[in-house]
């Protein structure tokens, strides 16, 4: 079993931990060492139990938060599930688009040709 140095607080401590798991020790003592960081810069040295306790108190509360935040979202992936489930289920909308029968087209093109030969016809009366 490998035994790695670990700093926390400015404190060297020898740490024991399955082969293979020294990255994810170390991982998890540079968040223990960030949090008596911020401890060390606003309270200043105290005692090295005081220190991890406080430290993995402050580790702790934004665990917790996170945890809250995970649970929010997967309530409200839930929720979106739930809706796609139901508009998947639902019957599709008809959509109608109306269109001009073509014989209503060429009524309305030979009105158009007859306006204009009407037109013309009566410009021709006036001059």
């Amino acid at each position: 079993m490998p035994e790695i140095n670990i700093e926390i607080g400015g404190r060297t401590f020898q740490v024991a931990c399955q082969t293979g798991e020294e990255h994810f020790l170390q991982t998890a003592a540079k968040f223990l060492d960030n949090e008596a960081s911020v401890l060390a810069e606003q309270i200043g040295r105290m005692p090295e139990t005081r220190m991890l306790l406080m430290a993995g108190l402050m580790l702790a509360d934004k665990t917790a938060g996170l945890e809250e935040d995970l649970s929010a979202a997967e309530d409200r992936m839930d929720q979106m599930r739930r809706e796609l489930e139901s508009l998947k289920a639902a019957p599709a909308k008809t959509v109608e688009i109306p269109v001009i029968p073509d014989s209503v087209s060429r009524t309305l093109s030979e009105l158009a040709a007859r306006s204009e030969a009407l037109a013309v016809s009566l410009e021709e009366k006036r001059t």
